[in-house]
């Protein structure tokens, strides 16, 4: 008697219900944050660091699953969410379009991760795509989004609604883009995924503590997401890259 393919099922009823509940907790608080009480300036940051955004990150390792089915499921499935968010923003729901937003971006992630044949491509990436948001937020696309569409950027951007006000704390779609897919990346070449997660979302805890430490309007959010993915796997990333020179050589 095989009893594997039970349990795996069993697990994954039980990861579906996770994201069900976690996706609904999250529209809840969306819909509410601005009627709780409201937190002195510093109290806001640790809430958002150490449970808003963990929360948020979470749903997307809940979903890692998804990552495993053919690309262009998940092409439909990310088109068919966005088409939600814009409907529900429509309507007036905005906390479930939030939501819906972090699903597509998530998805399209997942997908990226389908055009990665090697590891060593996925690390290249890490190490160049920093430099790329650095300069992006500084003088690039991003500063002139923030700075001269605010309006456009808070329609496409998924927010973290602040207790007891009506302001939130927005990441752009890439830097959700690029945490799902390097999570997933870490989950399809067997690197260290729990480890992936929490250094990813704790560093971009950190650069919203440095975002208030220093009062900026933001900081560039994907070298603490490409950080993230480097530390906890740098040496099955160096042994991969090592291995795949040798071959080369052959």
């Amino acid at each position: 008697m095989n009893l594997e393919p039970r349990s795996r099922i069993g697990r994954s009823h039980w990861r579906a219900l996770a994201l069900a509940v976690l996706g609904a907790a999250l529209v809840a608080y969306g819909a509410v944050a601005e009627h709780l009480w409201g937190l002195p300036s510093g109290l806001d940051v640790a809430v958002h660091s150490l449970l808003v955004f963990p929360a948020f990150a979470a749903a997307i390792w809940v979903a890692l699953p998804l990552a495993r089915i053919p690309s262009v499921q998940l092409l439909v499935a990310a088109a068919v969410v966005a088409l939600a968010a814009f409907g529900l923003t429509l309507i007036g729901a905005g906390s479930a379009a939030n939501v819906s937003k972090l699903a597509c971006y998530a998805l399209l992630g997942y997908w990226f991760v389908s055009l990665f044949e090697e590891l060593w491509w996925v690390a290249l990436v890490a190490v160049l795509v920093p430099w790329v948001d650095v300069w992006s937020v500084a003088a690039g696309p991003t500063r002139y989004v923030v700075e001269e569409q605010p309006g456009f950027f808070e329609r496409i951007s998924v927010g973290f609604p602040n207790p007891g006000e009506t302001a939130t704390v927005n990441i752009g779609p890439p830097d959700v883009i690029f945490f799902a897919l390097f999570l997933a990346a870490a989950d399809r070449f067997g690197l260290r995924v729990g480890w992936t997660w929490l250094t990813m979302t704790g560093f971009l805890a950190a650069t919203l503590a440095l975002v208030w430490t220093w009062d900026v309007s933001g900081l560039p959010a994907l070298p603490a997401v490409c950080l993230g993915f480097l530390l906890p796997n740098a040496d099955l990333l160096w042994r991969n890259m090592r291995d795949a020179r040798a071959a080369a050589r052959m």
